[in-house]
């Protein structure tokens, strides 16, 4: 194609539009991350959910990913998920059996995986009975809930897996931010697909102040954060601030994010989880 343009106009248009392209790269997002929430239950969970999804946002823009929050579980669908390379449970779980296949799916195709907190919960009889198998037993692997620490409180992690890249720079222990613990039905231990990533240290106990005498633990083995090494996924105890509950202020006592280490755990994770190719988690 011939053209009448001087040459140092066409220079210039090519310059221009070289770098209209390169701008246009730099500003896609390396991936993309959801965080599904219902933040309705429990104060110290909503407390959680809008810190969350304020440090996600502020993390995203800074290591550029992109970052979308719904509390619309409807969205927990092929087409919609297919948009993301990471989906979060900040809260809780999906009910509807059709979103729970969904999910179910996503993830075995090679999707990727953080739940917080409150996400792996499930007690029969409550408002949140173990009724999904797959993802309590086989995905998490961790089976109901047996009891749990009070009152929020700081605990020492100990690393156990230092193998993964977010784990590898992690000191072997550190302190974590306010927290209320879990245990669990099942010993992760003897599950040879979960792979525990950080643990309670026993420098921890007694964790936990009462008043009830089972809420505080004094010896135990407890798990709190592992991955399943069949799917790309992470569970992480955390995500329960401390509230002023006893002069009904509702009040933040704690924000868990204040937690540099624990912080960079889970950025670091989510990085790492969001550049994988499509497939299984491995080290």
């Amino acid at each position: 194609m011939k053209t009448n343009l001087p040459k140092s106009l066409l220079c210039c248009i090519l310059s221009f539009t070289v770098l209209l392209n390169l701008n246009a790269q730099s500003t896609s997002p390396l991936f993309k991350v959801v965080g599904f929430y219902t933040a309705r239950n429990d104060q110290a969970h909503i407390s959680y959910v809008h810190e969350a999804n304020k440090w996600l946002a502020k993390v995203a823009a800074e290591h550029h990913f992109a970052y979308d929050s719904t509390n619309n579980w409807s969205n927990m669908n092929a087409s919609y998920l297919s948009q993301y390379q990471v989906v979060l449970f900040l809260d809780t779980r999906p009910d509807s059996p059709a979103h729970r296949a969904a999910f179910q799916e996503y993830m075995e195709k090679g999707g990727a995986w953080i739940g917080f907190h409150f996400a792996a919960f499930a007690l029969t009889p409550s408002a949140f009975p173990q009724n999904w198998d797959w993802y309590h037993n086989q995905f998490i692997g961790a089976g109901q809930y047996k009891s749990n620490t009070w009152r929020p409180t700081s605990a020492v992690l100990r690393v156990e897996d230092k193998q993964y890249p977010f784990t590898r720079n992690l000191p072997v222990t550190f302190k974590s931010a306010p927290n209320e613990w879990y245990r669990w039905e099942h010993d992760l231990r003897k599950n040879p697909d979960i792979k525990i990533l950080l643990s309670i240290d026993s420098t921890s106990f007694p964790l936990g102040t009462g008043p009830k005498q089972h809420e505080i633990w004094h010896s135990g083995y407890y798990p709190v954060a592992w991955t399943n090494t069949r799917f790309k996924m992470l569970y992480m105890n955390m995500g329960h601030n401390d509230i002023d509950y006893e002069h009904k202020t509702n009040k933040e006592l704690s924000l868990t994010f204040d937690n540099e280490t624990q912080s960079k755990f889970l950025l670091d994770a989510l990085l790492w989880l969001g550049k994988m190719k499509k497939g299984p988690l491995k080290r």
